[in-house]
Parts: structure tokens; sequence; C-alpha cells
């Protein structure tokens, strides 16, 4: 058995004409959490997705645990899923549910656990982020913060071998961002899993993440231990991890010479 749980090699994708993916290679040792940082659309939430299947590459492939993802066929991949959890960007949270009913969910669709084992399961997964007491409760009756730590309780409802996380600290206030991020490195080592963080947030990832890639433009531009990247000499990291407005990543949208499009001769040097 591979040491690696997830291995990425020289994936591309291209969407109407546009290129998200040029090349990508990476791995995701089993049992570690990993952090995928880099601007807002340098291409993380798509390659996420290829993890799941949701995307086919246009070339290159995604394994995990030794089966190549976009070769698997309808019930194999639904089966592979099965071992996935993913806390979405926003949740994804059934609305007309309660809190329980919308851990339930998972174990009702692809179990044949009797109703009792389900609801002790429940409120077991709901006490592993501190939400027993509120098991009851409409998700419109939940903060943010609540919100997020119901949709890490459902991500690993049925005890998957990785979990995903898309953007799990965007918009929470401090103590909820530091709540959940304590819960992803928690979790991780209490339930053995393996994991994958994929955000623009620094701080809070370099905390609780074992190894970092950086990707900007469609490919991995820099990566490496999470304790050494705030010393890294790496031009993108030292940007990105300070927040420096001047670097490789570039604030202005590639366009023609300002004075051009102005119509305006160039201001005299």
């Amino acid at each position: 058995m591979s040491d690696n749980l997830v291995e990425v090699s020289d994936l591309h994708f291209s969407f109407n004409g546009n290129t998200v993916l040029k090349g990508i290679n990476l791995a995701i040792p089993r049992g570690k959490v990993v952090a995928i940082l880099g601007v807002s659309g340098c291409g993380k939430t798509t390659l996420l997705r290829h993890f799941g299947g949701q995307l086919r590459p246009s070339r290159g492939s995604v394994s995990v645990n030794g089966q190549v993802v976009h070769q698997l066929n309808n019930t194999e991949l639904y089966a592979m899923r099965r071992k996935m959890g993913m806390m979405f960007q926003v949740s994804g949270l059934f609305s007309d549910l309660s809190v329980f009913d919308n851990i339930a969910y998972p174990m009702r669709e692809h179990t044949d656990l009797p109703e009792d084992v389900i609801h002790d399961l429940v409120l077991m997964k709901l006490h592993a982020v501190g939400l027993r007491g509120a098991h009851a409760l409409r998700t419109s009756e939940l903060s943010g913060g609540m919100e997020r730590r119901v949709a890490l309780a459902r991500a690993i409802a049925l005890d998957p071998m990785l979990i995903m996380y898309d953007e799990p600290f965007a918009g929470l206030d401090p103590i909820s961002l530091n709540t959940i991020a304590n819960l992803i490195r928690r979790l991780n080592d209490a339930l053995g899993l393996t994991s994958i963080v994929v955000t623009y947030d620094v701080s809070e990832s370099l905390k609780v993440a074992d190894y970092v890639y950086f990707i900007h433009d469609g490919v991995v531009v820099a990566e490496g231990d999470a304790a050494g990247m705030f010393d890294s000499a790496d031009p993108f990291v030292q940007q990105f991890v300070h927040a420096k407005p001047d670097g490789p990543v570039a604030f202005q949208y590639p366009s023609q010479a300002y004075a051009d499009e102005l119509e305006l001769p160039p201001a005299a040097s």
C-alpha cells in the first residue's frame, strides 16, 4: 500500500476554453493534514472536484487509494465517494431538516443501520464537534460557526478515510475560526483521517497543516512543511504568507496600458 492516499500527476483541466489547471503534481500522505493555498480563482476548488470525480481531467490523473478516479465506472465512483467526507464552502446543510437529521441523512442513505444505532452515532458525531445539545435545532437557528461545525459532523458521519474542506474558515469570526481549525486537527488525529484543507487563509491553515502546497496560475509554485513557510525565501510564499502587495501575484488584471485605454498620451517621465 502506498504511503500516499491521493496522488495527482500532470493534471490539466480546461473549462469553456479557459485553462484552469496546467500540470498539477502533488501527493497527500495518509494520516496527514495537507493545506492547498492560493489566491481566489487559482484553481483550488477545481482541483478538489477532481478528487471526488465531479470533474474529469483534460490530461493527467488523480489517484485515490490506488484507484484512478476518472477511470472508475459509476458504481465504483459512488463506492469511493462513500469513503470521502466533504465540508462545503457554504456548509451545504439541508435547510428543511434539523441538525440531527442533517447528520443522520448520509447514514440513512448509505447504510442499513437501525434507527437506534443511527441515533447514538449522530449524537456521537455532534458531541465530537461540541454540539450534542443542539441536535434538535433547525439550521436557521444556528450561528455561522455552529453551522460549520454541523457541516463538519456530517462530513465525518460515515467515518471516511479522506475528508476535504473547501474554504472552511471563510466568513467566520476569530473564535469560530480558531474552533474550526482546532477541530480539523483534533479529528484528523483522533479518527486516523487524511485531511485536505483548501483555503486562502494563511495563519490558520499553517497552524493545523503538516504540509502545504501553494498553487498559482494552474501549477504548484511552492511546497514544503507548514512549520517552515513563514521563513521561506520563495518570492511567492513570501508575498502570500506576509500579504505583500508586490510580488509574483499581480494586483491588476492583465490589460493594455492605462494611458492607451484612456486614449491619452503617456505621462512624461
